[in-house]
């Protein structure tokens, strides 16, 4: 075989390897990579994204509170766009050139991927630009619900929207950028009740980014499902007179239902509309809200931590009742205080009381001092003031106190009740007795309760002994008539049922004879307390409390005005006309005024930014 043949073959060799790798390499990008077929799609299709309405929120009588509007974000892909006219583009917008090359440039750090270049358009607005689309190749529109809240009121409750974050997007696989999500209240603790579930739509376009109609009739779209529609436990008119009422005022109402523990008002004072952090304007009004030296995003009945004050007489008289350490009949005298050692705690002038009822009806410091004491240096109940006080404060915790009760609302805190250990700690040893903590019998000291957790306690006298977990959603559309099974089940304390009725009595007196006066509703049997908690830093916190009627009581509730002095003065005014509202569905003639004063009372410090 000469030279020139084995030349021949080489070249042949060499010329066949060429062809197969060629072969090779086209079957590689027609048949194994997608890349190219899926650029080449996407100069033909859009995959547009359906965002699902999130469920509608009623109140307990069908009332729509929270709802959906359609608004439109303008969407971006930046490889298609073409020269185009940016003055014309801005006008269109009613934004600046700035504004532009700010969102622009953002947009290109990712020139294949579509996303939102402005969100939340007006529907004016995206009219406007969607008449002169054509003129904008590479932008389109897509379509979004958004909440709109129809009362503008319990924003504590209901809570916000917002567009997810980074640290969203890793810890839940499920959102993508672009989604949004339950930032607070019931849209964040039922998040993915109410969400739905996100669909997917193919569309042709034409060279101008015009849609030509679906891709292959529809048969690869995905439908969005619609959120969960939700009943809440909440009566929003009887909300709405609440914050009326709680204008110019900080404090917090919580009205509940004793037979359900179903939530019927819940009052943060100051508050601030809803829809201030579900517009375009967001993320500067959440900024100005948190500046605000008043704290409108704090949600007090869930944060705030309070003394107690007088309002937990009552336990301690309960406690003085199941220990046997008193009967209903036991009296003490006051002379304007309780005086021990040279100890004095101050008390208003009043009769003595003769039993337990008048102890409570007249508020009687010195009364409750010695139920006190008495209680947790009862020897029947342990060897040592020690083992009497862990007894008392057991007693004391299984009122809900100490702890977190686990409403279904994101953010509850906790509160203070100190046991035995907490008092060895603090005093280095065991060497404390029971005048060292004597402010606990009147509610003052170290104990520290939420509003929520006070008004639990109303709630639970009213039912003589056991509450269940207060709760704010009523039911799911499609879940029947009960969310978690947990906000059904009883929980009793630690005091039986027949020591209830002589502590009902006094707190009758409260109103009928006693230290509320202002609280009396013609035709309502109304059982109360009042309460006056110390405030070290201003005037004292006025409080009430109670629940109506005495017999089959419809409704438990505290209400707490800051820095407003004595609990007759503002908060059993308030609380009372609620109960009113709430039982008779309107004010009376008689008591219009008060109510009209309540409602114009301006209790605010000044504010400081």
């Amino acid at each position: 075989m000469d030279v020139n043949s084995n030349r021949r073959i080489v070249f042949n060799y060499i010329f066949l390897i060429i062809i197969v790798a060629y072969l090779l390499r086209l079957f590689y990008l027609q048949i194994l990579d997608k890349s190219y077929k899926q650029l080449a799609d996407a100069n033909a299709l859009r995959k547009i994204t359906v965002y699902p309405s999130r469920g509608s929120i009623y109140d307990r009588k069908g009332t729509l509170i929270v709802c959906n509007q359609a608004q439109y974000d303008l969407m971006i892909i930046p490889r298609e766009v073409k020269k185009f006219d940016t003055t014309l583009f801005c006008q269109l917008l009613d934004i600046d050139k700035t504004t532009l090359m700010v969102s622009l440039k953002k947009a290109y750090e990712t020139p294949y991927k579509p996303s939102p270049l402005f969100k939340q358009l007006p529907q004016r607005v995206y009219a406007r630009f969607e008449e002169n689309m054509f003129n904008f190749p590479g932008f389109y529109s897509q379509i979004r619900t958004v909440r709109s809240y129809v009362h503008n009121c319990a924003a504590h409750v209901l809570g916000y929207i917002s567009e997810v974050d980074e640290n969203i997007l890793k810890r839940n696989k499920y959102y993508r950028q672009g989604d949004y999500i339950g930032m607070s209240g019931i849209e964040q603790q039922y998040e993915r009740q109410l969400r739905g579930t996100r669909g997917t739509r193919l569309v042709l376009v034409d060279v101008h980014s015009r849609e030509q109609g679906s891709y292959n009739d529809g048969v690869q779209d995905t439908l969005a499902l619609e959120g969960e529609n939700l009943t809440l436990s909440l009566d929003i008119k009887l909300q709405e007179f609440g914050e009326r009422l709680m204008k110019n005022k900080i404090g917090s109402v919580v009205a509940i239902e004793p037979s359900t523990g179903e939530i019927l008002a819940f009052v943060s004072s100051p508050t601030y509309d809803p829809n201030l952090l579900n517009s375009r304007e967001r993320g500067k009004n959440f900024r100005l809200l948190y500046l605000d030296s008043m704290k409108p995003l704090l949600n007090r009945p869930l944060m705030a931590n309070y003394p107690p004050g007088s309002t937990f007489k009552l336990l301690v008289g309960l406690t003085g009742l199941q220990t046997h350490t008193i009967t209903p009949n036991f009296g003490y005298p006051c002379s304007r205080g309780y005086h021990l050692n040279g100890l004095t705690i101050k008390c208003h002038e009043h009769p003595s009381a003769g039993n337990i009822t008048q102890g409570i009806l007249n508020s009687c410091n010195a009364y409750f001092c010695q139920v006190f004491r008495l209680t947790i240096d009862n020897d029947r109940l342990g060897s040592n003031v020690q083992a009497g006080f862990d007894v008392w404060h057991d007693i004391i915790a299984s009122f809900g106190f100490g702890k977190k009760l686990g409403i279904d609302l994101p953010s509850e805190k906790g509160c203070l009740l100190p046991d035995a250990a907490y008092y060895n700690k603090k005093y280095k040893g065991t060497d404390w007795r029971s005048p060292t903590v004597i402010s606990l019998g009147i509610g003052q000291g170290e104990v520290l309760a939420t509003p929520l957790q006070m008004a639990n306690e109303f709630a639970i006298i009213a039912n003589k002994g056991f509450y269940y977990i207060p709760h704010v959603a009523r039911k799911f559309e499609n879940n029947g008539d009960t969310i978690l099974t947990k906000y059904r089940v009883k929980h009793f304390t630690k005091v039986d049922r027949e020591y209830f009725e002589d502590i009902i009595d006094g707190m009758e007196g409260v109103i009928t004879m006693g230290t509320a006066p202002n609280a009396r509703v013609e035709g309502i049997r109304i059982c109360g307390k009042t309460g006056t908690a110390q405030n070290p830093h201003g005037k004292d916190h006025s409080l009430f409390g109670a629940f109506a009627p005495r017999e089959s009581p419809k409704i438990a509730i505290i209400c707490i005005v800051e820095n407003s002095g004595f609990g007759n003065d503002w908060a059993a005014p308030i609380a009372s006309l609620m109960i009113e509202k709430y039982l008779h569905d309107t004010i009376s003639n008689a008591r219009k005024p008060m109510q009209e004063r309540m409602e114009k009372a301006n209790l605010m410090p000044l504010r400081a930014y």
